[in-house]
């Protein structure tokens, strides 16, 4: 496991990214599409190869990160321990220049996450969990909140509101009181972690980098993320492809 200087060494280059992310977000920076046409920007690169350079100084080296994510499956699977991170996650959001985006770390062993950082950095919002030791925002600590009324706090993504997931959360308006909540990036699982939310289901497509850091951040503080088949999501698999899953603070609705 990481050592307690390794984890305040790592969040102090996580702010000083994310200042350095906040500058670009404000200047008139350039934007380029990769080769499914998704955007990048300076930020994504510049956090990508700042992150890989901390990790060459640990006993944990190998990175799965949606800016290098061709290391061949026979490789990987290979790995005990590596990283899954995303530097910008959300970059629709912060290329039009709001604050919902993140940057995503996550250390694994196996297949699931054991040690996380979801940081925010427009919003100033830091949240951070290891296995077993649960889960903190800016230092306090986080549960989620069970339902205990007829009102559910629904949250859906900004820029991925597709007609399944709209289906699904019209089909639970004919049971509950609907609240629905709209926010980029990871910061949806973080919601249902610190209380604000309950429910999260996402009927599209995700990566692993998209969700194996707040996966983490949200079991340590009482909830769960589930697929269809009632599964716990797992990471480095031959397709870093997600299933549909929902994310919620309690085992059903």
């Amino acid at each position: 496991m990481l050592s307690s200087a390794c984890k305040r060494d790592l969040l102090s280059v996580v702010f000083d990214l994310g200042k350095e992310a906040e500058l670009i977000r404000k200047s008139n920076f350039e934007i380029k599409l990769k080769e499914d046409s998704s955007p990048i920007t300076k930020a994504d690169l510049l956090i990508n190869e700042e992150l890989n350079k901390f990790f060459l100084s640990t006993n944990f080296k190998n990175v799965i990160s949606e800016e290098n994510a061709k290391v061949p499956y026979l490789e990987r699977k290979k790995w005990e321990f590596f990283w899954c991170i995303d530097p910008i996650d959300g970059t629709k959001e912060y290329i039009t220049g709001e604050s919902d985006y993140t940057i995503n770390i996550a250390l694994c062993t196996k297949d699931r996450p054991i040690f996380s950082i979801v940081y925010a950095p427009a919003r100033e919002e830091l949240f951070v969990a290891e296995k077993d030791q649960g889960a903190t925002k800016n230092n306090r600590k986080i549960s989620v909140e069970r339902k205990t009324s007829n009102l559910l706090r629904i949250v859906a993504s900004k820029s991925h509101l597709n007609n399944k997931t709209q289906d699904y959360i019209n089909t639970i308006s004919s049971n509950y009181d609907v609240n629905l909540l709209q926010f980029g990036s990871s910061l949806k699982i973080c919601k249902i972690a610190e209380g604000a939310a309950h429910l999260y289901p996402r009927f599209g497509p995700t990566m692993e980098w998209d969700t194996c850091a707040a996966d983490l951040i949200l079991t340590e503080a009482g909830g769960l993320i589930l697929d269809e088949e009632n599964k716990k999501l797992l990471y480095n698999k031959e397709n870093l492809l997600n299933p549909y899953f929902i994310a919620s603070s309690y085992e059903q609705v």
